[in-house]
């Protein structure tokens, strides 16, 4: 399954990029699965994608929670929680 993920703010400048286009493995099928299929990267991708930091996701521009579906296609954003005064 062919997906399209962008990463916003302190994401795009920790991880060097704004997006990627990946084929995703049969069993990468939830917002979550996806996190945890970063995450296993290694390196900056743990960090960013650690299950401890708080990382929001949207798929299609809708937010969604960690076990929303993802399908071909579909376009997953992940950002840092947004705060403001």
């Amino acid at each position: 399954m062919k997906v399209k993920v962008l990463f916003f703010a302190s994401l795009r400048e920790s991880l060097g990029r704004p997006h990627e286009e990946l084929e995703l493995p049969a069993n990468v099928n939830t917002v979550g699965t996806l996190r945890e299929h970063l995450r296993a990267r290694g390196g900056e991708w743990a960090s960013v994608f650690a299950p401890n930091r708080p990382v929001r996701a949207a798929v299609n521009q809708d937010m969604v929670q960690a076990g929303a579906a993802i399908k071909p296609g579909d376009e997953v954003a992940f950002f840092p929680p947004v705060t403001g005064g």
